[in-house]
């Protein structure tokens, strides 16, 4: 895959192996042309996410509560710069290329950079983190996340090589 420029001197400058888009069939992830305020994050960070996405997002954790359970925002949106700042942040405390793309989609291939992917909290919790999937949360969202247009993206084992990620939601208007 040809990227844009550049996203591959983003790549480049991290040390991202030039066949990364064919080793993970992640799909490229274009940004959002429209963003919208959210809720801010249990860290007090603002967030954005698309109308839709947004929308979704309200109407799920309204549905939730409903049912005595909480579920908040741990992050949303991130630009493709963001998300390299966070990869050359974990590489420069010595975690290596191959580690951090276990745990972290390149610049460019992160659903969080479509302004539709939620990573989800629950109290009593730490944040992302495997043990969510022994939430009430986790279970509610696996048993009505669909209904709202939300799948978790990676599951066990997952073709994309990412880790097991149970807080991790993304929402499609298909």
């Amino acid at each position: 895959m040809n990227l844009p420029k550049p996203v591959q001197s983003i790549h480049n400058a991290l040390g991202i192996p030039a066949d990364y888009s064919d080793s993970c069939s992640l799909p490229f992830c274009e940004e959002p042309s429209q963003l919208v305020a959210t809720e801010r994050d249990f860290y007090d960070r603002p967030q954005q996410l698309t109308p839709e996405s947004f929308a979704a997002w309200t109407a799920m954790k309204l549905a939730a509560a409903n049912e005595q359970v909480d579920i908040f925002l741990i992050s949303a949106y991130r630009s493709t710069q963001y998300q390299a700042d966070l990869l050359a942040k974990k590489l420069g405390s010595g975690i290596t290329i191959e580690e951090v793309l276990t745990v972290n989609a390149a610049p460019g291939f992160s659903e969080h950079h479509t302004g539709r992917a939620v990573d989800v909290g629950t109290y009593g919790c730490d944040a992302l983190a495997e043990v969510f999937e022994n939430t009430v949360a986790f279970q509610w969202l696996e048993e009505n996340a669909a209904a709202f247009g939300f799948t978790m993206s990676y599951p066990r084992n997952n073709a994309y090589g990412i880790i097991y990620e149970p807080w991790h939601w993304c929402f499609s208007d298909n």
